[in-house]
């Protein structure tokens, strides 16, 4: 037997079964380095990027401690964002599908607090959410630790840098000293010393601070004048036309910019910045996950927590001061073997910062002009998918089944050219190929789903 097979592991034969079935053939290195530990009892301490498989690691070893039977608290995730805490929910009920009556439950701000108070007055098995509003639950008597078993620190350096120190440490203070603690983070910086002191008993060490292949991320610099900064980002899409982008830049106001310029050049593109309504950033992420946005333009704290799947490019608008944050930034592409672009714009102000990262690298940059850059044939590129909104989620019992049945056997789709479905819990957002996107909506507004009749609008 292979020894990254999850076979070696003690996990029980329905859990097995169900990772066969989600597709897990083999463990991620940090998988493979942790689980063991983890599953034995120990508190860890686990250095490891986004998208290294970090959530099955822990997902895996706090539902290995839970008693379904007792409907309570017994296993609570700690994440920096919102979105990051759906993702991470989102997994860990894809890894209990083995176990009947499994709850788990996400409790972040952004979103009303009585709604929540009622659905942990109902009983929950587990709990992920960011540490503010988990202390506004605790504080309110709506949320009770007195049987949890596992607390889980999900990208402990991101909630350090966004405040969330003493949050932390104080809900830590309110779990049962006998509880497992689990810290994941990126990077491995004093603060989170200070803090694994204060939480963790005994802890194991696991540092995989696994990178991208140099193969699979190819970096080109660009030097460009202030004025030159913005027209240079629709150049490069023009010219190699990745189908989905993530660009940085180091303000709001930036964000704001250069959506305008590359919406009034012909591209698909959103801003994702601290200004947003909840409902508005919600609906962004949606579509760009679903790839019927081509263009997300973001700042750094926006985007924290953030893992989307095949991002062809990351184009770094502005230098970042921070020379690490350059290596997380385009880090976020050429990842699960794939390759990806990663392009930087620096003005001859920005030179030092540039210097940094080739330090932290320990290899130049490689540099291009800008006059190589020629629009390909065909204009800007339209995104694949469409995303449409149906007034209805979990509160109404929909699930993505529901949906997908009415489009394909109700209405006569084909099911190759629907792609994600994501149920939240009072909308269903869901990407269709854009050649049938108003079939689509046409069949969702006169069809019933799940028996309802329900209302369904295209967000593109």
């Amino acid at each position: 037997m292979n020894p990254t097979d999850f076979a070696t592991l003690p996990l029980p034969p329905a859990t097995l079964a169900n990772l066969q079935q989600l597709g897990y053939t083999a463990m991620t290195p940090i998988q493979a380095a942790s689980l063991p530990l983890a599953l034995a009892g120990h508190d860890l301490i686990a250095q490891a990027r986004t998208g290294s498989g970090k959530t099955a690691a822990f997902g895996l070893a706090l539902l290995h401690r839970l008693q379904p039977g007792q409907t309570a608290v017994q296993a609570l995730v700690l994440c920096p964002t919102r979105e990051l805490a759906d993702q991470v929910a989102l997994e860990i009920r894809r890894l209990a599908r083995g176990e009947a009556n499994l709850k788990v439950l996400v409790l972040c701000g952004g979103t009303p607090i009585r709604p929540q108070a009622d659905s942990l007055a109902h009983g929950a098995h587990v709990v992920v959410g960011t540490p503010g509003r988990i202390l506004d639950h605790l504080d309110r008597g709506t949320l009770g630790l007195g049987a949890l078993r596992g607390l889980v620190l999900d990208e402990a350096d991101r909630m350090l840098d966004m405040g969330f120190s003493e949050d932390i440490a104080r809900v830590a203070s309110l779990c049962p000293p006998d509880r497992q603690t689990l810290l994941f983070s990126a990077t491995y910086p004093d603060n989170i010393a200070a803090l694994a002191k204060k939480v963790l008993r005994n802890p194991q060490t696991i540092t995989l601070a696994e990178q991208p292949a140099a193969t699979q991320i190819r970096q080109r610099f660009y030097e460009v004048k202030e004025e030159q900064r913005l027209h240079a980002v629709g150049l490069l899409l023009a010219h190699f036309r990745p189908t989905s982008t993530l660009a940085f830049c180091n303000t709001k106001q930036q964000c704001r910019d250069l959506v305008d310029v590359l919406q009034g050049q012909g591209f698909s593109a959103e801003a994702l910045h601290g200004d947003l309504e909840q409902r508005d950033r919600d609906q962004v992420l949606v579509r760009f996950a679903n790839r019927s946005v081509s263009v997300l333009v973001a700042t750094d704290v926006a985007a924290r927590g953030l893992d989307i799947a095949q991002l062809e490019a990351v184009i770094n608008v502005d230098i970042t001061p921070e020379a690490e944050l350059h290596t997380h930034r385009i880090g976020r592409t050429g990842r699960a073997g794939e390759d990806g672009w990663a392009f930087s714009l620096a003005s001859l102000e920005e030179m030092g910062r540039v210097g940094r990262i080739e330090e932290i690298a320990g290899r130049e940059v490689a540099w291009h002009p800008l006059d190589e850059l020629t629009p390909a044939p065909g204009g800007p590129l339209q995104p694949p998918m469409a995303t449409i909104q149906i007034l209805g989620g979990r509160k109404e019992k929909i699930r993505a089944g529901d949906v997908l049945g009415a489009l394909t056997k109700d209405a006569g789709l084909p099911g190759t050219q629907i792609g994600k479905i994501s149920v939240n819990d009072f909308s269903t957002y869901v990407a269709v190929d854009r050649a049938i996107a108003q079939k689509a909506l046409k069949a969702l507004n006169d069809k019933p789903v799940k028996g309802k009749r329900v209302k369904a609008r295209a967000l593109d």
